[in-house]
């Protein structure tokens, strides 16, 4: 092969290794209660998998906030007022941006009503 139709493909290829290797989403979430267990899932979107028990519906919920933690829909459900606080975290990407995000809810079924099932797992 050419030099001049070498340089153009390997630039490419540079191109393309930075990138997600799957489509909108590729996260990891982890969930630690108050005792230092801690329970880890995937999701990536476009298509939905990884091992996210509920990956069309976290999916949705974060193409609905575009991928903005914060900005997730809770839902109108009531949980039991005890305080067994879990911080859930989640790192990856998000239609190619960083995601870096960390809370802590005062306990599992605040975790996962708060957080439109994202953190339901």
């Amino acid at each position: 092969m050419p030099l001049t139709q070498l340089v153009p493909a390997v630039a490419s290829m540079l191109a393309l290794a930075g990138t997600p290797a799957h489509g909108a989403c590729d996260l990891t979430f982890s969930n630690q209660d108050s005792g230092g267990r801690v329970t880890t899932v995937t999701l990536r979107c476009e298509p939905d998998g990884g091992s996210h028990p509920h990956a069309a519906r976290a999916c949705q919920a974060l193409e609905a906030a575009d991928g903005d933690f914060d900005r997730l829909t809770g839902q109108d459900q009531p949980c039991p007022m005890i305080w067994q606080p879990v911080t859930a975290t989640a790192t990856g990407h998000w239609r190619g941006r960083p995601v870096q995000y960390s809370h802590t809810y005062p306990n599992r079924c605040e975790a996962a009503v708060r957080s439109a099932q994202v953190f339901d797992f």
